[in-house]
Parts: structure tokens; C-alpha cells; sequence
């Protein structure tokens, strides 16, 4: 057997190798290096472009417990990124570069997979999985419209600045992690209350990219629809002036090593396995460069930071899956073209390994459905069942129908909905066999 898979992101290299290893010839394309993204820096397969985390591996989190139901599926990529983990309390975070250099490597090395370094212009006439991911091209996006009607959708995303350790104020910031729960892997810089409210007005009159920067031919009437979990911070800033410091920058648990509690926390996220670079968590930004330098070293302990990198803004394009996809995530009008990952409307880096996870299973192994009391098959129901306004959807509890007993405490109701979820797994992976 054959197939073609369009793009070498996380969901492509995920269903690359899960058809290799099960005796399948892959023709796998990917555009980068030659043809470049606005978000990716390099040409390595799987290369993570918004952070380095993988969030949560804890039981009781529903990314956690996502990740626990696709190592039920035989998950590829993941046991591929604990090699590359870095230092992050219960979080699995990555050191990028030595991930997606893991990923490339494994992927060349297979004798079943077959590299072709070029952009896919139009639809193949034979099996294909497309996995091109949010930042899909302009070219195969038009390959694409004739099939979508006017279900086209997409939203703008953010990533966030990345600053050198040697840079930072080791006598303003300092190591804990959030209650004290594991290794104090996170940095956290402390802000008074001038400080913070100081912060805040300048991100709120700071000088921003528009919209029109961004149209192209196919996107002419752009409206910044942002997805809630990558939203600028100078967007939170602009919906009131202490929602950061009861969100993304609450102080709760980040007791400095007095003792004192500050008025609001940035934490900073270890990048690689060195500690050279620090990812400033829930700082993605649509700021100008130059604005970007001076209102985040107005940030405690961030002074002289130097940036590695600046945040930035791009397209992330997705499809109405409900209305252009048949259930098994195959194109309507034409039933041999198939989608997994991002494009079809899951959101976040495990998701959208678990897009390439699921489509493998469908493709190869014609998997009909997954238990309703999984995150993996609401997720899948999510994308199969129409809704007036479809939007992209990551793991979590709240995708879960009801548990038969009502549990009050809040973390026993999560490690119930955990258990059941893995239990009902195992009795279907057990069918499977």
C-alpha cells in the first residue's frame, strides 16, 4: 500500500512513521526549506513554532489524560519528545531544535518513508493525507476552495518572545514553580503594583500590527479573529487592566523567596536543554519589533534582556471539518483526499499529533469510532458534528458527557473522568486487536 502525506508538521510526521511501521510506502512532501512559512524558522520536520510545551502529563489535566489515551494508540511523537524534554515542573517541554531534529532524522532513516522536498500545488488523484497544518500555502489553499464552497475559515495566532539567560537580573527573578508542585524548573519575574499597572499602559499604547499586513489574495476581508488560548497579550491588556494579573500573570503560589507575595508574576520557560533561552510564557504578541524591546524590559529582571527571538503574529488556516469533511475526515466530493491535524479544526501541539494518530487509524486500520468518554473521541466528534459556528478545540474536561456519579471536589471529579476515559480505552484497544 501507498499513500501520499502532505506536510511534515507534527501531524504529518506522526502519520508518516505510524504507515511506515506498518509496511506502508509514504511519499512524504514538505515545501520547507525552499518555501518558507510566516511563523517556521527552519526546514525540520515537526519544528514547533508558538512554544516548547507540550503542557501538562498529569492524570488529572485533560491534556494529561490525552496523552495518556494516544500512548494507549501507539502515539509516535511523544516518546520521541520525552527524549527531548526539558526541565518544566508537570509539563512536558521540549527543547525544539533537538526535537524536530529527532523527528527529521527518524523520519530519513525509515526505508518505507520517501522525502520530496517541494510544494504540493493541487490535489493528488490517488490515497493522500493532507497535514499542511494552519500554515497551510496559498497555492494549495486555492487547490483547496473549489471543494470547501464558502466554509473556508481561519484565525490569527501569536507566539512569544524568547530572551538569552545570560541577560536576565538573577537578582530580581527567581526559580519556583507555581505551589511548589515538582522541580522549580520556571523563572518568575515580580512586579509592585506600579510596575504591573506601568506595564499595562504601555502595552495599551503600544504600536501594533494591522490587519491589512496580512491579507493576501485569498483573505481579503481579514478581521482579527484570535484563538482565546493564543490571544496577544496587549489584547488581555486592552479587556481591562487586571486581567493579566488574574490570568495568564496571577501571583497566587509564586511567593518570592521572602515570602512576600508580588502584586502580579511573568513566569519564563526553559527553551532548551542548556537553559540558554527562556520562553516568556503568555506573552505572545502582535507588537512591533521595536516595541516589543522596550515595553518587555519594562518587565522586572528583564532590563537588559537580550531577544533571540521576537513574538509575532501569522494566519492559521482551518477548515468547517463538520461541513466539508466526511466522518472519517475524508473530502466530501472527493473521498480518497484526507485531513488530520490542525487544518481540520483541533487546536494545540499534542492535538494535532493526535490528528495524525487518528487518521492513520482510519486509513489503515478502518477505525469507525472511538468511546465517547475519551478526549480522543469527542475530539473526533468535534470534528464530524455540524455546528453554527464552528471553532477550533483542544483537549479538555468539558468535552467529556457527564460522570454517572456527581463528584463536588474538583480534582477527584478530573481523576474520575481520567479513569473512566482510560478504562473504556483499553477495552477498545483491546477489541481492536
Amino acid at each position: 500500500m501507498q499513500i501520499n502525506i502532505i506536510g511534515a508538521g507534527l501531524a504529518g510526521s506522526e502519520a508518516a512513521l505510524q504507515f511506515a511501521d506498518a509496511g506502508w510506502q509514504v511519499m512524504l512532501y514538505e515545501m520547507r526549506p525552499h518555501k518558507m512559512t510566516p511563523a517556521h524558522e527552519t526546514g525540520e520536520f515537526a519544528e514547533l513554532v508558538c512554544s516548547n510545551s507540550f503542557k501538562s502529563l498529569l492524570p488529572s489535566t485533560a491534556s494529561g489524560l490525552l496523552k495518556a489515551e494516544m500512548e494507549l494508540l501507539g502515539c509516535k511523537l511523544l516518546p520521541l519528545a520525552q527524549e527531548c524534554a526539558v526541565p518544566a515542573g508537570n509539563a512536558l517541554a521540549i527543547d525544539r531544535s533537538a526535537f524536530a531534529e529527532l523527528v527529521t532524522q527518524t523520519i530519513s532513516e525509515h526505508t518505507n518513508i520517501h522525502i520530496m522536498r517541494e510544494e504540493v500545488f493541487e490535489l493528488p488523484d490517488d490515497l493522500t493525507l493532507v497535514t499542511t497544518g494552519p500554515l497551510t500555502s496559498d497555492k494549495l489553499v486555492q487547490a483547496l476552495l473549489p471543494h470547501l464552497g464558502e466554509q473556508q475559515l481561519y484565525f490569527f495566532d501569536a507566539i512569544a518572545p524568547i530572551v538569552a539567560a545570560d541577560s536576565l537580573d538573577y537578582n530580581v527573578v527567581y526559580r519556583k514553580t507555581r505551589y511548589d508542585k515538582g522541580e522549580a524548573d520556571y523563572l518568575n519575574c515580580p512586579f509592585t503594583k506600579d510596575e504591573y499597572y506601568r506595564f499595562v499602559e504601555a502595552l495599551n499604547a503600544a504600536e501594533k500590527h494591522e490587519a491589512h499586513e496580512f491579507e493576501n489574495e485569498f483573505f481579503h476581508n481579514t478581521k482579527f479573529n484570535f484563538y482565546e488560548n493564543c490571544t496577544p497579550v496587549e489584547e488581555l491588556a486592552r479587556r481591562g487592566k487586571d486581567t493579566l494579573s488574574f490570568g495568564v500573570m496571577r501571583p497566587v503560589g509564586l511567593e518570592k523567596p521572602s515570602g512576600e507575595r508580588p502584586f502580579a508574576v511573568l513566569q519564563l520557560r526553559t527553551e532548551n536543554s542548556n537553559w540558554s533561552a527562556y520562553n516568556l510564557v503568555g506573552c505572545q504578541t502582535m507588537l512591533r519589533y521595536p516595541e516589543q524591546k522596550r515595553i518587555f524590559q519594562l518587565i522586572p529582571g528583564l532590563e537588559n534582556a537580550e531577544f533571540l527571538r521576537y513574538g509575532s503574529i501569522h494566519r492559521n488556516t482551518y477548515l468547517n471539518a463538520p461541513e466539508t469533511l466526511n466522518e472519517n475526515l475524508s473530502l466530501k466530493d472527493k473521498p480518497h483526499i484526507f485531513f488530520g491535524g490542525q487544518i481540520t479544526g483541533v487546536e494545540g501541539y499534542t492535538e494535532s499529533i493526535f490528528g495524525g494518530l487518528l487518521a492513520y487509524h482510519i486509513i489503515a486500520g478502518g477505525l469507525k469510532s472511538l468511546p465517547e468518554t475519551t478526549i480522543s473521541g469527542q475530539l473526533w466528534r468535534h470534528l464530524i458534528t455540524p455546528v453554527k459556528n464552528f471553532q477550533p478545540m483542544n483537549a479538555n474536561f468539558g468535552i467529556l458527557p457527564p460522570l454517572e456519579k456527581n463528584i463536588r471536589e474538583k480534582q477527584k471529579k478530573k481523576l474520575a473522568y481520567t479513569e473512566r476515559s482510560l478504562a473504556t480505552m483499553r477495552q477498545h484497544v483491546a477489541k481492536q486487536k
